[in-house]
């Protein structure tokens, strides 16, 4: 791991919330090669005193603004004193052939991963981002704890934030996730972006699969993991079935909550943001 730390962040945008700011800032990522954006919601707590943080990394087709205008978590961090981090999901503008032809690859579809194939691995590098240069630059310039981190995310960020914590014993006290892509190497949207992404070897994916990953974890960090039994996308995609088979063969400790009638949306994320924020909460604070 590096330590890639913006050379400047740029406030672009900020709103009073809950006794708190609602921040935009952009910067330039050496890791991406391109401009990008992140949300950081700062707690009255951090006017006087370091914070816990929170990253949360969103689903195919977001940005920074989905989860912080939608999700309501601002009045979760500002009574918890939780500093919030939510980057973009992917590069952007970067003029690749292909990037904005599907949804569900190129912008929008970063999956938390490095590419390696080409012309995806000059920019397509957010696992590095996330993990290393976001981090760096978040530590440099916000008064965190930084021995007391949690991450969390929807969909393809729950895959993200699941694969993170699995890959990083020690990092994070708290990890959650809503809706995630649990199996990527195994279902349609994961098998897209990785046979892009990362070539046709298969055995390639797997250190990015959190169903494959939880077999070998080193660390039993117990996991949260919220699923609408309405979602569009639950037998195709999601299959939380699969890690849950996964977790219980090695004693991995998980919390997986079927909701009835919940959808894929941000109305189903709102709904439980509380019981997730509760669940960080008690570990990080």
């Amino acid at each position: 791991m590096t330590s890639t730390v913006p050379q400047a962040l740029t406030l672009t945008s900020q709103y009073r919330s809950f006794g708190g700011w609602q921040q935009i800032y952009r910067h330039r990522s050496t890791v991406l090669d391109c401009e990008m954006n992140f949300g950081v919601y700062l707690p009255p707590q951090a006017e006087s005193q370091q914070c816990p943080i929170i990253y949360w990394l969103s689903g195919l087709t977001c940005t920074e603004q989905n989860f912080i205008t939608k999700a309501g978590s601002q009045a979760y961090a500002a009574q918890q004193g939780l500093i919030v981090v939510a980057p973009d999901t992917s590069p952007r503008h970067c003029n690749l052939p292909g990037e904005d032809d599907d949804w569900d690859l190129g912008t929008g579809a970063g999956f938390y991963l490095n590419a390696t194939q080409a012309p995806w691995d000059r920019h397509y590098r957010m696992y590095d981002y996330v993990v290393d240069e976001l981090p760096g630059a978040i530590a440099a310039n916000f008064p965190i704890q930084p021995d007391r981190q949690g991450i969390m995310g929807h969909s393809m960020g729950g895959y993200g934030a699941l694969m993170i914590a699995l890959k990083h014993p020690g990092r994070f006290k708290s990890v959650s996730a809503f809706s995630p892509i649990v199996a990527p190497s195994q279902v349609p949207w994961g098998q897209k972006a990785f046979r892009h992404y990362l070539g046709e070897d298969a055995n390639a994916w797997l250190s990015y699969d959190p169903t494959a990953l939880v077999k070998t974890a080193s660390e039993r960090l117990p996991i949260l993991i919220d699923q609408g039994e309405g979602d569009d996308f639950l037998q195709t995609q999601l299959q939380p079935e699969r890690f849950a088979e996964a977790c219980k063969a090695v004693n991995h400790p998980l919390t997986l909550r079927l909701q009835p009638g919940y959808d894929h949306s941000y109305y189903f994320i709102a709904s439980f943001m509380g019981d997730h924020f509760a669940h960080h909460g008690a570990a990080l604070t």
